[in-house]
């Protein structure tokens, strides 16, 4: 086992303050004198040392882990930002066109900047007792393949990067996407699948939608609190609203 290196910043630090304590009894004691004042002093001190660090031990520690924290979810939403760029908003673009109930669902997905924390979360909870029932053909699970296959490598990167581990939705939506992506890969081709085939396929699709808007609803509710500027195209760019554009008028 290799002894502490004296060289190390905290020894060095750890000997200076020693020092200094040793220093400014010794100036007290010389100049002062009353060494039973203070021996009494010192002792005093001492027995509030372990209350001292205590306080400071248990404060500093929240407020780094609060540093802390902000940092991974920061990291977190920028990974979530680029997952929807990149792949979900395309992907439920795609699947909502195939959903017979949206304009029965569509009024709360129209996300805008009046949306209180309590509306989010009210449509969150809403929305988790739905179970989506998309109408998927043979040509859309080709062209859904296809999709998801040319952004293969995008999603493996997404799975290597370890903050995501700490966002367990989002890893369950991650690990439903990768399954279904191996599933349609397995099949190659689609015409003449038979109907209970094309019907578990259906399932799996139906498994990543619903969790999809979940988290879009989440991400949406991240910008609108600490990004304007990036809510603000978001809403541009709502796949549920066939009224959206980017342009702004």
């Amino acid at each position: 086992m290799r002894g502490i290196s004296i060289r190390t910043w905290e020894v060095r630090l750890g000997i200076v303050l020693v020092l200094s304590s040793i220093i400014v009894y010794t100036v007290k004691y010389l100049l002062l004198g009353d060494p039973e004042n203070t021996y009494q002093y010192i002792f005093n001190a001492l027995g509030f040392l372990p209350i001292n660090v205590l306080l400071v031990t248990l404060i500093l520690n929240q407020l780094l882990s609060v540093r802390e924290k902000r940092k991974r979810l920061e990291k977190l939403n920028m990974v979530i930002g680029t997952f929807f760029s990149e792949v979900g908003t395309g992907l439920l673009r795609f699947l909502s066109d195939r959903d017979p109930t949206l304009p029965e669902i569509r009024h709360d997905l129209i996300v805008t900047d009046a949306w209180t924390p309590e509306r989010f979360s009210s449509v969150r909870e809403r929305l988790k007792k739905r179970h989506s029932r998309l109408k998927i053909d043979a040509a859309d699970l080709q062209e859904l393949c296809h999709y998801l296959k040319e952004r293969r490598d995008f999603l493996l990167r997404l799975l290597e990067n370890p903050v995501l581990l700490e966002h367990e939705s989002f890893t369950e939506l991650l690990r439903a996407v990768f399954h279904l992506a191996e599933e349609l890969e397995r099949r190659g081709e689609f015409t003449g699948l038979p109907a209970s085939d094309v019907g578990h396929l259906a399932g799996d699709v139906d498994r990543v939608y619903d969790r999809l808007i979940g988290e879009w609803l989440a991400y949406m509710e991240y910008l609108q609190r600490n990004y304007p500027y990036l809510f603000s195209l978001s809403m541009r760019s709502n796949p549920f609203d066939e009224t959206a554009s980017p342009i702004v008028s």
